[in-house]
């Protein structure tokens, strides 16, 4: 029986709209908000802010952070009807191949990048900044699957941005933070070294990752990655001529939660989405 002033959903519940594309049902979405509540306790922990980023990120602005040599299959580009096409959708021609005009944007793939632009040329102070977000982020993928791989999805960061041991710190802090939730949401995870997006993997700076890794990932059992604490040196500040007072170029660090993915990882450890918002309730009643 239907609890008054409730609807139920259809038989076979939401369809999916496309490949990629899932529309998440009451319960994983409670699980997706309360979770994303959840792991704003480090932002709370550390002191940074919310802030929202921009929904759009320039191409000009990419190219300047190697976007599109280390890995422009990823972008999803922002484009306008033409006239002609808007003619021939109002006639009933159907979309599929009609004329799209650039706009020199593309669609975050990533929480940090609009957050990191908006900071260019800007003076961080002695002491750094922190700033905490939750984006909607878009990746091109060979194939997607399920909640683990999808075209668009929300990623919670917790960005650093000041002097070089300020950005370990804030890694350390941000891993035992993500060993701690996982703690108390009843997951397993494993942490490993994994490659660094914002560095050319065929010059010398990737073989520098190699004797000293960049970004570390945290994975459920079944290998999906949820979490990340990555260590992007002075990279950012130099590019994009932020600095930290005394210190120079600023350095930077951000700690990256995979919402979606983690909604599934919780799925997979208590057996059902039902029972997956039992334990983030009680986890977050304790």
């Amino acid at each position: 029986m239907n609890t008054p002033g409730t609807t139920a959903l259809p038989d076979g519940g939401l369809k999916s709209p496309g490949p990629g594309l899932i529309t998440l049902d009451p319960v994983r979405t409670a699980l997706l908000r309360g979770l994303d509540e959840l792991l704003t306790g480090l932002a709370a922990r550390l002191s940074a802010p919310e802030v929202v980023g921009p929904p759009l990120l320039s191409a000009a602005g990419l190219a300047r952070l190697d976007y599109f040599r280390n890995f422009p299959h990823l972008g999803v580009s922002a484009g306008r009807f033409t006239q002609e096409a808007l003619d021939g959708l109002a006639a009933g021609t159907p979309p599929a191949g009609l004329p799209l005009e650039p706009t020199g944007h593309l669609l975050p793939s990533a929480t940090c990048y609009g957050l990191l632009l908006s900071l260019e040329d800007r003076d961080v102070g002695e002491d750094g900044l922190r700033l905490s977000a939750t984006g909607r982020c878009f990746r091109n993928e060979t194939h997607y699957d399920g909640l683990r791989r999808l075209w668009g999805f929300h990623m919670r960061e917790v960005l650093y941005l000041g002097t070089k041991q300020g950005a370990l710190e804030h890694l350390a802090r941000g891993a035992e933070f993500i060993e701690e939730a996982a703690g108390r949401l009843g997951l397993a995870l494993t942490r490993a070294a994994a490659d660094d997006p914002f560095y050319d993997r065929g010059g010398s700076k990737a073989r520098l990752m190699a004797l000293d890794p960049v970004k570390h990932e945290f994975s459920a059992p079944d290998g999906t990655a949820i979490a990340s604490v990555n260590r992007h040196r002075n990279f950012f500040g130099e590019r994009l001529g932020i600095r930290a007072g005394s210190h120079g170029p600023a350095y930077s660090a951000c700690v990256a939660f995979g919402l979606e993915r983690w909604v599934h990882a919780m799925v997979l450890a208590h057996g059902g989405p039902g029972q997956a918002l039992d334990r983030l309730r009680a986890a977050t009643a304790a």
